[in-house]
Parts: structure tokens; sequence; C-alpha cells
């Protein structure tokens, strides 16, 4: 029997500023995708939630994927909307996108 964890997702979102689904967790990630994200956020002293999709709920990519139709991890939301992966972050980051959604001053 699986589990079904809608409402601990959109709960995540929704009540989070950032929420990144990850690979491990900031300080153990998993994979390297998982820990540009995680350093990037950190770099720029955000506050995040992280859900280890590993330990904590192994059966929620599954989940992650059928509500938002992004196939990979980690998937990194900002006041409730799905940005994307490391890779968009990544550019975000590079180009100040991701500083002005954050509403950081640089």
């Amino acid at each position: 029997m699986t589990t079904d964890y809608k409402e601990m997702i959109k709960n995540t979102v929704e009540k989070n500023k950032v929420a990144v689904f990850m690979k491990g967790t900031p300080d153990m990630p998993q994979c390297g995708f998982s820990a540009r994200v995680a350093a990037i956020l950190e770099e720029l002293n955000v506050k995040f939630a992280h859900v280890n999709i590993f330990d904590d709920h192994p059966s929620i990519l599954g989940q992650l994927r059928e509500i938002y139709g992004w196939p990979t991890s980690p998937q990194v939301f900002i006041d409730g909307e799905l940005i994307g992966g490391c890779d968009i972050t990544m550019e975000m980051y590079e180009s100040g996108d991701l500083q002005k959604k954050l509403g950081l001053n640089n």
C-alpha cells in the first residue's frame, strides 16, 4: 500500500517561502544537483524547508511528478510556485533572477 503524500507536499509548498524536495539534506546531500541547489540558497542566506525524498518519504518523487509534471529532483518552489530543478535554479542565480524572485537586494 502506498501512502498519499499530496497533502504533505501541498502544505510544505504553501507554508514555506522556499521549499526544496531533494535527495538527502542540505548538510548531507545525496546527489550533486541537490548539493548545488542547497549551496546556492545557503550562499544567499535563504532559509528553506527541505524534504529528503529518499529517507523521509521514499515514494514522494512519484507524487511530485504526478502533481507538478517535473520528472527530476531536486524540485525548488518559491512562494508556492515550482521554479524547476538544479539547472533552472543555477541559471536564475547567475542572471540575478533568483535573487529578484526571492526579494533579495544584492
